[in-house]
């Protein structure tokens, strides 16, 4: 019989606390910062070794493919955060928000994005990433409802 099912409950050691969702917004944020600076070591700290990036155009890459495109030039010229909405499970959460990504070219990209972090051996890593762009020229009807309603 192990040690913990003959102690009494209330000595047993409590599991660590689930983040709220300001945990995870805090994360995003210098998880972003990390990519706009180049910092790889940064970069590295909040991903999954087989984190996946979703990119606007529909490209899948890796961490390593994405650290190797950043390594040749500069990636992102900035970063800019709307309000996120957080979905917090054990051993999950996402992480949704519209983003205004500004490009070295001056290209401006302004997408929903949205994380999934998985706690992976003690630690949230952000495991999938996807941009989606946001249409050129929406209705005013669309815009005011957030978006699209499906059917």
């Amino acid at each position: 019989m192990g040690l913990l099912s003959v102690m009494p409950a209330d000595l047993r050691p409590s599991p660590p606390a689930m983040p709220d969702e300001d945990f995870f917004r805090a994360l995003e944020v210098e998880r972003t910062r990390a990519l706009v600076a180049r910092d790889v070591a940064a970069i590295r700290r909040p991903h999954a070794p087989d984190y996946e990036l979703i990119s606007v155009p529909g490209r899948v890459m890796s961490l390593e493919r994405y650290l190797a495109l950043m390594a040749q030039d500069v990636f992102y010229a900035s970063w800019e955060h709307g309000p996120m909405r957080v979905r917090v499970s054990p051993g999950m959460a996402a992480v949704r928000y519209q983003a205004t990504i500004t490009f070295p070219s001056g290209k401006v990209v302004e997408c929903w994005h949205t994380d999934l972090y998985a706690l992976q051996a003690g630690a949230w890593r952000a495991v999938w990433s996807q941009g989606t762009q946001l249409p050129q020229d929406p209705s005013p009807a669309v815009a005011a409802r957030g978006g699209p309603v499906a059917s």
